[in-house]
């Protein structure tokens, strides 16, 4: 009781309004998450994770922001943001229905529409707890394969999660990575971690984005993490995008290189089969060429 006690107080210091009561909300295994009653009668939720690393939160409601800018999928209003927590306005969880999916697809489509200085971002952020390069390069082959891929080829060597033979065949595909990386495009505006467990489904029909690692990057990476590890109603998403904003041609056969990062990512952090998983998506990713 306590620790909830100081959890409200840090979040009146910040948005400026009295918390009624405070209730613990399950899941989530990086930051303790906290639903706020505020005074207003209006709800929050406020993460919190003590000595996170240097500009954590910071990072997140930059690219919160970013994206909310966007005027496409919806996403949580920035209420407050300290070095060690993050208010959001709360999203009332729903179920995923068929509707809802294919609203989603033309409102992610309208987010990568708005577009990105560059490939990459003003400055470096995270996946999870993990560092995300953000240096910008002119071409996203070149992005992908210096700010995405190496560094955690290289992570994962270090970690066992990658053998060296594992890591020389990654190694490969990125040195051929103009040759299936597909039509040049612009930058779009990224989630950057769109997994299904950062969608939230409303009460309200509509769905919602949370814990982005937001960048200008490919838009074909966010409709590939969506599939990685499933989503609800996950074709109607594809075809209600593809029919927003269509996609070139080819682009089912580059879903594997567009997994690599985030499975190397996971092996990094997790060990696992991960290592596994990323080097067959790098040699799924050279099949086609």
């Amino acid at each position: 009781m306590a620790r909830m006690a100081g959890t409200a107080s840090r979040a009146e210091a910040l948005i400026g309004r009295g918390v009624v009561s405070t209730t613990s909300v399950a899941g989530g295994d990086i930051c303790t998450a906290t639903r706020l009653r505020l005074s207003d009668g209006s709800n929050a939720v406020i993460k919190t994770r003590p000595q996170a690393p240097d500009g954590f939160f910071r990072r997140e409601a930059e690219g919160l922001e970013w994206l909310r800018a966007a005027g496409g999928v919806p996403v949580p209003e920035v209420l407050g943001v300290d070095d060690e927590c993050l208010v959001l306005a709360w999203v009332e969880p729903g179920r995923p229905t068929a509707e809802t999916a294919e609203a989603f697809g033309r409102s992610l489509a309208a987010t990568h529409a708005a577009g990105a200085d560059s490939f990459g971002g003003d400055r470096d952020g995270f996946i999870g707890l993990a560092p995300l390069p953000n240096r910008p390069l002119p071409s996203w082959p070149e992005f992908y394969a210096s700010r995405r891929v190496m560094p955690y080829v290289r992570a994962a060597v270090d970690r066992k999660a990658l053998t060296v033979e594992q890591a020389r065949t990654i190694e490969q595909t990125m040195r051929r990575i103009h040759s299936v990386a597909g039509p040049e495009e612009p930058p779009a505006r990224l989630h950057g971690d769109l997994w299904s467990g950062n969608v939230v489904w409303s009460t309200e029909g509509t769905a919602w984005v949370i814990d982005p690692a937001a960048h200008g990057g490919h838009r074909e990476t966010d409709l590939a993490m969506l599939a990685l590890f499933g989503a609800p109603h996950l074709q109607r998403i594809l075809d209600s995008y593809a029919e927003a904003a269509p996609l070139a041609d080819g682009w089912e056969q580059r879903v594997p290189l567009h997994q690599l990062h985030p499975l190397l990512v996971h092996a990094v952090l997790f060990g696992g089969s991960y290592g596994s998983r990323a080097t067959a998506a790098a040699q799924a990713a050279l099949s086609p060429a």
